[in-house]
């Protein structure tokens, strides 16, 4: 059982899925420099967040829970997979938007 966060874990899953830490911290709600804490242990991940990782890293929340720590809760049930589809479309559709704003400043 883990006694810290598992960053090379985590960041391993988070290859293999195509995922970057800016898509974690956004679909968690958090800000790049909080998930930077998480990463480093400085910062415990809550139920909801495990149950969202867990989802978006094709993992049990036990071992999600595991691997960030044992006193991490582990959440009764994990969000549907439509949930977090829908989610990830809606920061898709946010940072589209963003790129669009940052091409148009580039130009002016």
């Amino acid at each position: 059982m883990a006694l810290f966060f598992e960053a090379a874990w985590f960041d391993e899953r988070l290859t293999a899925f195509g995922l970057s830490r800016a898509i974690v911290a956004a679909a968690l709600g958090l800000s790049d420099d909080e998930l930077a804490e998480i990463w480093k242990d400085q910062r415990e991940l809550r139920a909801r967040d495990v149950a969202i990782l867990a989802a978006l890293l094709g993992a049990e929340p036990q071992e999600v829970a595991t691997r960030a720590g044992v006193s991490t809760p582990v959440p009764r049930t994990a969000p549907s997979s439509n949930d977090v589809e829908n989610r990830l479309a809606r920061i898709e559709e946010r940072l589209a938007v963003l790129e669009r704003l940052i091409a148009r400043n580039e130009k002016d």
